[in-house]
Order: C-alpha cells, then structure tokens, then sequence
C-alpha cells in the first residue's frame, strides 16, 4: 500500500509556544481525517489570533495531551534542538497465527511530519552608543524583538494549516476504506523524535516503514 508522507514547514518556536502550535496542529490534522459524525469544537489560541476546530472527542483529547508532555520533557532535556512529532495512520492486518503468536501487522497509509526547532532566545542586553547618548530600554527592546518573532510565528503557523487542507483535498486516493471500528479517526499512532536520535529524518523513517518493524516507531 502507498504511504503518502507530508512534511509540514519547520517552525521556531519557544517553550512557552509548544503546546498551543502541537495542539493546534494535531487536532487540525485529525479533524480533517475524521470519520462519521463529529461534534465540531473551536478552540481560539491564547497566543495567537488564530481559531482551529477539535473533533471533540475525549480520546483524543487525552492522547494528544500525553504525547504532547511528552515532548515538552524531552525539549526540557535537550533544549535548543529540533524535534520532530510524526502522526501516523494506519491499518491494521491480522497475519497467519501461528502456535507461538497471533501477529498484528500495522500497514502505514500516511504520515505527517510536524517540524519544531525549539530556541531559547537571550535577553536583550543594551546600553550606551559610542555615538549617541541616547539609552534603549532593554524590557522595551526585547518586548519588541519577541512581538515581531512572535507575529511572524502566526503567519508560518496559518501557512501550515492551509498546507494540511491543501494536502487532505489534494491527497484521496491512498485513503484506505472506512474501518468498523468505534471512535471518530483511523487508527492513529504519534512519535517523537529529535535531531539528536538516530532516527530523526526522512531516510531512517522510510527504512523503518520497509522493514516491516512497526514496533520501532513506537
């Protein structure tokens, strides 16, 4: 089966902005991969003049919280690295049982690649000019410094929700048929990865996938 990959922009951000952007950008992902009937749910970001829409679903809401505390640990652990969250849906296959095992195989039909380069920016420090006399306040220089990142952050995270609805209305056929399973979304795993593993990018990721060893990705 064909396993259609998207690799959304990479997006700086600071610690404090991990949370709402991987939430924002979760939820978005898997409410365009809804199924049946859902109850449409907007949510407006603290930081940011943007509104996404949540599934609604409990479930989903706990999942993505965990893996989220998850992430933010390891940027505590590793600050100033990029990481790397892949959702991933898949199918599932019940291979030929033997006397040993009923095998489950996890047969991947898309992946999203949600792309953070997590910074931890100095404060500003200012003082007198050789030239002038003037004095920069530095609390007013910083405010200002993190207002301008802040805003471009806002229109790079918008970016990234129009690539997620270019890439759903444009991406179909991979899409396998709707399972009879209870809950509003295809199976579904999510992963972390940072610049620092082994298996950070594109290549090893794919290995992975063609090795038939889901229990690495995990």
């Amino acid at each position: 089966m064909n396993c259609e990959v998207c690799q959304l922009k990479e997006l700086e951000v600071e610690h404090i902005e991990v949370r709402e952007v991987l939430r924002c950008i979760l939820h978005t992902i898997l409410f365009h991969r809804a199924l049946g009937l859902v109850r449409p749910k907007d949510v407006d970001l603290e930081l940011f003049d943007i509104t996404y829409v949540q599934c609604g679903d409990v479930e989903h809401e706990k999942k993505i919280n965990e893996k989220i505390d998850h992430f933010i640990d390891r940027v505590e652990k590793h600050p100033n690295k990029k990481n790397q969250i892949c959702l991933s849906f898949y199918e599932v296959k019940n291979k030929q049982a033997t006397w040993f095992t009923n095998k489950v195989e996890r047969h991947y039909w898309e992946q999203w690649y949600i792309n953070l380069n997590t910074v931890q920016h100095p404060k500003t420090h200012s003082g007198k000019s050789h030239h002038s006399k003037v004095v920069v306040d530095p609390g007013e220089t910083a405010s200002e410094e993190r207002n301008a990142r802040r805003t471009a952050l806002e229109s790079s995270l918008r970016e990234v929700l129009f690539q997620i609805i270019k890439f759903v209305n444009e991406k179909k056929d991979h899409v396998p048929p709707i399972p009879n399973l209870d809950g509003v979304s295809f199976p579904y795993e999510i992963t972390i990865s940072s610049s620092s593993d082994s298996a950070f990018g594109m290549d090893m990721l794919k290995r992975m996938l063609q090795t038939g060893h889901p229990t690495m990705l995990s």
